[in-house]
């Protein structure tokens, strides 16, 4: 059973910084790929950054140079650190994470959301 666990979020005035973290817990769990979504009221949902196992990082043109996303391979987390926030980056932000999970000579893709950490920028 993978187990995927946000943390992070909160309260940040304009111009401040956040860290935001997604473990995935689970024996046997490879991860391939890591998105960063994030939703605001009324908005549909965008994927805002993703990280794969071997390092390749996208972006959304509106946090390019701003976010970065990063992984911790060995311990199955992903991190995506924001600076210089903006109101209009308040928003529930979720991590996905699709990986693979192996037992003997079986091989399972897994997908598995976080539960979602908010987000507010605000002074």
């Amino acid at each position: 059973q993978v187990q995927v666990v946000e943390s992070g979020g909160g309260l940040v005035q304009p111009g401040g910084s956040l860290r935001l973290s997604c473990a995935a817990s689970g024996s046997r769990l490879s991860i391939t790929f890591m998105g960063w979504y994030r939703q605001a009221p009324g908005k549909q949902r965008e994927l805002v950054a993703s990280i794969t196992n071997a390092g390749y990082t996208d972006y959304l043109d509106s946090v390019k140079g701003r976010f970065t996303a990063s992984s911790d391979n060995a311990r199955n987390t992903g991190y995506l650190q924001m600076n210089s926030l903006k109101p209009e980056d308040t928003a529930v932000y979720y991590c996905n994470v699709h990986g693979e999970v192996t037992s003997g000579v079986r091989v399972t893709p897994v997908d598995y959301w976080g539960q979602g950490t908010q987000v507010t920028v605000s002074s």
